[in-house]
């Protein structure tokens, strides 16, 4: 990493509030570039805390901008922070209107151009994107990165038509913690109990709204670009990971807009910034790609950013299974289209007789994390064991030339069940000679959902009928003498939420069964993709104290042999205990659980906890918010349960509780 000090211009930040139509003002710091020139601006909007809790990413980037000639602008939305108003539902239409709000605002102030750019990671890149799809004039260019074309089946709610149980809940219940935060006093002033109050008051758990919806209907179509491509009128820079799990956003924004607006690249990289170093690697200079981009669309710059190729990705050569890589083996290909020419689907046909599926219930336990951050148990072990819980069909590789993949396999099926309704998971992996099984991608589908994920029809039972769906894109190249092994199993928690009587699982029929890889033809040019290497600005300085506690494992599995119950404990990591330069002292501690009994799947249980405290010691400021959170089912519904309690100091200031029984309709 390489960290910048001298940049073209010197720069200079402060802390603002911008007004909406309502009345309402988002708090936003803005950094600047010391100029008598009016310069573009560039917006990140998302609800994360500016003041604490994106602070040190936020350094890392903002300034390095400014420094390039650009006003920076990072914005809390609307309930978070210390922002004004009311926190709301995840990218709703207040949200969004905001976000317009917010850039016609920075495109009226006497030092921008007019010009406008949006970026962000995740929830930010996400709403750069929907924003883009409401085409406010000033938004000419936006870079979106490991975000959402689709808010149904390619978020943190749904895959394949099934209950994400995973991060349905972990996320729902982060964000029950996040939101029941206050502002901080330090920059929201005296009046800052008075708004956290406020803010508590409309403070509802989102698993009740995502829960009531679970077919795609009109409240995922909100929001979801993938409606609609044609709405985007801005450029988009694109940009994904393959251990991320929105990394087909990129492939979809890369066919379905304009080629001469759009381009796409997807790294090896997890949920993450791609400069930020973080496993696997290897990380890119990544600012300095957007900086060109930002040039040639804010600023008329001719420096060819629209002669790369349309998507460049990486893709890895075969590698053992581990959970943490520093840096994968690998390399950069470019393609000039998408779909490209050079990728051909090839089928590969099962063999065998019919085979009868049912997957214990906790298969799915060495899944890895849903969304990898760089953390040492992110990423999936050796699945062995996993593949033994599962039908396999293999296939084997030459021993001259490996089989190298771009984009999404995809699979058919010929299943038949005996009960109405089940799901199906399809993991294709990577076997070495050892016997070693690397994860490679993976895919569901529940089987009520087969005919659209816009509704739940039931099985006919008895009955064979053929299925498809596609799994997630990938970059990869299986070596010579390895195998390609494609594992079926019938359960995948505590990804997928099982429903009673998927217990019994299905019947197989390789007669009529495929999978399909997309295969890139191996004399395919590279297409010259180069990077410079990662820099960023100073960073903030954040301490982080020792402690004498014994740290949790990150990922850990416990088996109860006598009740043939599994238990997952997983630490996120998020960021634990830290000091600001400032004085803050932040601290977080959270913990999910995930049970379920091997043969029953009313058995399945996911539980949250959070603990955050805010202490500013010169202030005399200490706010604290615990959560719970927890979701089990019944034979009819959803059984949620979520509670908060938020003191100042030892005073208890709010405390609610929340139950409710959500009908399972499909999911």
């Amino acid at each position: 990493m390489i960290i910048r000090t001298d940049f073209p211009y010197g720069t200079t930040h402060e802390d603002v509030r911008i007004p909406l139509p309502d009345g309402v003002e988002l708090y936003a710091r803005i950094w600047r570039p010391v100029t008598d020139e009016p310069v573009p601006a560039l917006l990140e909007y998302l609800p994360y805390r500016l003041t604490d809790w994106t602070a040190p990413r936020d350094q890392q980037r903002h300034p390095w901008y400014a420094g390039h000639g650009y006003a920076s602008v990072r914005v809390d939305v609307r309930g978070h922070g210390c922002s004004g108003g009311r926190p709301g539902d995840e990218y709703d239409a207040r949200e969004l209107a905001d976000g317009v709000a917010v850039v016609e605002w920075l495109a009226a102030q006497e030092w921008c151009t007019g010009s406008v750019g949006m970026f962000g990671i995740s929830w930010g890149g996400s709403n750069a994107l929907q924003i883009a799809a409401l085409a406010p004039e000033p938004l000419k260019a936006i870079v979106t990165v490991c975000s959402t074309d689709d808010r149904y089946d390619n978020d943190v709610h749904y895959m394949g038509g099934s209950v994400l149980a995973v991060d349905m809940h972990a996320w729902a219940a982060t964000m029950l913690a996040f939101a029941s935060r206050p502002p901080d006093p330090r920059f929201a002033g005296d009046d800052w109990r008075r708004q956290w109050l406020d803010r508590l008051e409309a403070v509802e758990p989102l698993v009740h709204t995502w829960l009531s919806h679970q077919t795609r209907d009109a409240y995922w179509r909100h929001g979801s670009v993938c409606e609609d491509y044609t709405a985007v009128r801005a450029a988009v820079l694109a940009v994904g990971g393959w251990h991320d799990p929105y990394r087909d956003t990129v492939l979809r924004l890369t066919e379905h807009l304009p080629s001469a607006r759009v381009r796409g690249l997807i790294g090896p990289w997890s949920h993450q910034y791609p400069d930020r170093g973080l496993p696997p690697g290897p990380a890119i200079g990544f600012l300095q790609e957007t900086l060109r981009w930002w040039d040639h669309w804010l600023k008329g710059a001719a420096n060819g950013v629209m002669e790369e190729p349309l998507l460049r990705a990486w893709i890895s050569d075969s590698h053992p299974p581990a959970t943490v890589y520093e840096e994968l083996p690998g390399r950069w290909v470019g393609e000039k289209s998408w779909p490209s020419a050079s990728v051909i689907p090839v089928p590969y046909v099962f063999q065998g007789a019919p085979v009868a599926v049912a997957s214990p219930q906790h298969t799915g336990l060495d899944a890895g994390r849903f969304f990898p951050f760089g953390n040492d148990a992110d990423l999936p072990p050796d699945q062995r064991e996993e593949d033994a819980k599962s039908a396999c069909f293999e296939f084997p590789v030459g021993h001259e030339e490996p089989v190298e993949i771009l984009g999404r396999p995809s699979v058919t099926l010929r299943l038949r069940l005996d009960v109405p309704y089940g799901q199906v998971v399809a993991r294709l992996c990577d076997v070495a000679p050892d016997g070693s099984s690397t994860l490679v991608t993976r895919g569901a589908l529940n089987l009520s959902a087969r005919r659209g994920r816009d509704r739940a029809l039931p099985w006919p039972v008895g009955s064979y009928e053929d299925v498809a769906f596609e799994l997630n894109g990938i970059g990869h190249a299986f070596a010579p003498g390895h195998r390609i092994r494609l594992a079926v199993s019938s359960a995948y928690w505590p990804w997928i939420w099982p429903r009673a009587g998927s217990e019994a699982g299905w019947t197989l029929d390789p007669a009529g069964s495929a999978l399909t890889l997309p295969v890139r033809a191996g004399s395919a040019a590279d297409g010259g993709v180069v990077f410079e290497a990662p820099e960023q600005a100073q960073p903030l300085g954040v301490v982080f104290p020792a402690t004498l506690d014994e740290p949790r494992p990150e990922r850990l599995v416990v088996r109860d042999v006598a009740r043939g119950r599994w238990r997952l404990e997983v630490d996120p990591r998020y960021g634990g205990t830290r000091v600001y330069p400032d004085g803050l002292e932040y601290d977080e501690d959270a913990q999910e659980v995930y049970e379920i009994q091997d043969a029953d799947a009313l058995s399945a249980r996911a539980r949250s906890r959070w603990r955050i405290r805010l202490h500013r010691p010169e202030l005399g400021w200490d706010a604290r918010v615990e959560t719970r959170s927890e979701i089990r089912c019944d034979e009819g519904g959803f059984l949620t349960s979520n509670e908060v309690v938020c003191k100042e100091g030892d005073e208890v200031v709010f405390h609610r509780t929340w139950e409710r029984r959500l009908p399972r309709a499909a999911g």
